[in-house]
């Protein structure tokens, strides 16, 4: 009797300290997030909600788990890994935090059950409300990426394509997607895994052409789907609200389909002719000024686009462009991105001057 009394006693002790360790671990990890809600984002709800689960874990957080820990004899302070020695953008610092809650906050759920009858109910709960967090958060800022990138490398095969689209985001390039139609799907996501790391690196988005899975897969900001391609509300459906889609259009009957699908950004072109739209005809400069006029999403003009034409582009009202050829063929591609970004910000000035003689003077 008093064995099995000593061993209930072991095993009470033992919960504690699990309850403890993870219920520090999670507030560590939200205290990291909320940091980056705080200062790096300014956002008021998000550090506001950050601040209400610190809280509520400290309401559970009782002396008497406190008194168990044991931080002398815990082998697991000696433990880390590879991974952990380095973050190489916001991004996966926020991911890495976030996980770290999550299975905390899973620990505590079950060892909870063992503690007090309402213990593992409320960290379910708990639990739910920081996956709501993250997927708001994360998808927050992807969509602040977005709405600043200006430049958009469309990939195509190349035997340089890395060093080429790494060049490219050392020019100021926010934006990439990994277009290829015919490489089989082994080597394709492991190539979307690869860019995928390195464009967060410079903490700009990827985003994969038309397969969803592989975008999954490799930890891809987004997917952008053509006219032929899966609706963009089952694509979002799929994806989670945290990832963007994108959409291709040719004409405004397109482009309000995919407004009302809820894309987070269109391809407005061909707007020249292209070989990588072979047999489409170019929709114009038309379509850009009714892009400029009527798009409610960030929207890139597309098909053709170079150094020799940008700025025709740039007058039909475009303060966004999309370029394959001219990034993927470049000699220099950091020059060239720095040649496309500097006209396009002279617009963006040349806009802002308009705006604010309009409004003194209207």
């Amino acid at each position: 009797m008093v064995r099995l009394y000593n061993q209930g006693v072991q095993v009470q002790a033992t919960v504690c300290r699990i309850l403890d360790a993870n219920l520090d671990r999670a507030r560590e990890g939200l205290r990291i997030v909320e940091e980056w809600c705080r200062f790096g984002l300014n956002s008021a709800p998000f550090t506001d909600e950050c601040k209400q689960l610190r809280q509520e874990l400290a309401s559970w957080h009782s002396l008497e788990l406190r008194s168990a820990r044991d931080t002398p004899g815990d082998p697991g302070t000696e433990l880390t890994h590879p991974q952990e020695e380095q973050r190489a953008s916001i991004e996966q610092l926020l991911q890495a935090n976030f996980s770290r809650v999550q299975e905390a906050l899973r620990v505590i759920e079950e060892y909870g059950k063992l503690y007090h009858p309402t213990m593992g109910s409320a960290f379910k709960q708990m639990r739910y409300r920081v996956y709501t967090l993250e997927s708001q958060l994360l998808g927050n800022q992807r969509q602040q990426i977005l709405a600043a990138a200006q430049l958009y490398l469309v990939t195509s095969p190349s035997n340089q394509l890395f060093n080429v689209v790494e060049a490219a985001l050392q020019g100021g390039l926010t934006l990439v997607q990994y277009r290829d139609k015919n490489t089989d799907d082994r080597l394709r996501l492991a190539t979307a895994a690869k860019l995928c790391q390195l464009c967060h690196q410079y903490e700009a988005l990827f985003i994969v052409n038309d397969r969803i899975d592989i975008a999954i897969a490799s930890n891809a900001d987004g997917v952008h789907l053509g006219q032929q391609d899966m609706p963009v509300s089952v694509a979002k459906e799929l994806l989670g609200g945290q990832r963007i889609v994108g959409s291709s259009t040719t004409n405004p009957e397109e482009m309000q389909q995919a407004l009302e699908q809820g894309a987070d950004y269109i391809g407005v072109g061909p707007v020249y002719e292209t070989p990588t739209k072979a047999g489409k005809a170019a929709a114009g400069l038309d379509y850009v000024r009714y892009a400029a006029q009527y798009a409610t999403v960030p929207w890139f003009a597309i098909g053709g686009i170079s150094v020799n034409n940008v700025n025709d582009v740039i007058g039909a009202g475009a303060e966004r462009v999309a370029v394959v050829r001219s990034l993927m063929q470049a000699q220099h591609p950091t020059l060239i991105v720095q040649y496309f970004l500097a006209q396009l910000n002279r617009r963006q000035s040349v806009k802002a001057l308009q705006g604010d003689y309009n409004n003194n003077h209207g």
